[in-house]
């Protein structure tokens, strides 16, 4: 039976056998000695992407008291669910995005928490998932960017859509209008500057990149 640490695009903490790219944090989550949830799903603003190996260390996964590991499909995952690379073990990857949300906004650079406390209003709405206008049609939208079509999320990449299933990524399809933006503005700005997320494979080889 898998633990309850996969991340949907829609921020959900669930139990699905799926593979992730990605571990990432939002604090303290769960009790080690039955390795499950508490009742809440983040203990502050600061929710991470983190690298799944880092410097040869190994955590044994909901193991003691320390951050709950999660897991994302991929990067475009996580950073619709609200996530942010981790300035500690994604270093490149989080002064990139750092310096791309200051040139999009036309602003100096943020501090992690400066981050952290936009996106923490732009992921949540009353405890649960934000919803977004779309502020382009599809096709202007940003590789990465996130997108709800009825109950379905689709990941957009060249040009096509992936919906997001349990399983993996669907087959890609084109997409002509979507109901919501799933992925937070703010981060939506730091993809249209140019922020090139890390994709699943199926997505990399369906779509060409």
């Amino acid at each position: 039976m898998p633990l309850q640490n996969r991340v949907t695009p829609f921020g959900d903490i669930v139990a699905i056998a799926q593979r992730g790219l990605f571990t990432g944090n939002r604090g303290i989550l769960h009790d080690p000695a039955t390795r499950t949830l508490l009742g809440r799903r983040w203990a502050g603003k600061a929710w991470l992407i983190c690298a799944c190996e880092f410097q040869g260390r190994r955590r044994t996964v909901m193991g003691g008291r320390s951050w709950t590991e999660l897991f994302f499909l991929d990067e475009a995952v996580a950073l619709a669910a609200g996530h942010r690379p981790c300035f500690f073990c994604r270093r490149e990857a989080a002064e990139r995005f750092r310096t791309l949300w200051a040139s999009s906004g036309r602003q100096a650079l943020p501090t992690a928490a400066g981050m952290d406390t936009v996106l923490h209003g732009e992921r949540l709405e009353r405890r649960r998932k934000r919803l977004h206008p779309i502020p382009a049609p599809v096709a202007d939208l940003p590789d990465g960017a996130m997108v709800v079509v009825g109950e379905d999320a689709f990941t957009l990449h060249a040009g096509l859509a992936h919906r997001w299933t349990e399983a993996g990524y669907d087959p890609p399809r084109k997409l002509r209008c979507a109901d919501w933006l799933l992925t937070p503005p703010s981060t939506l700005r730091v993809l249209g500057a140019g922020y090139r997320p890390v994709f699943h494979p199926a997505i990399r080889t369906t779509s060409g990149g």
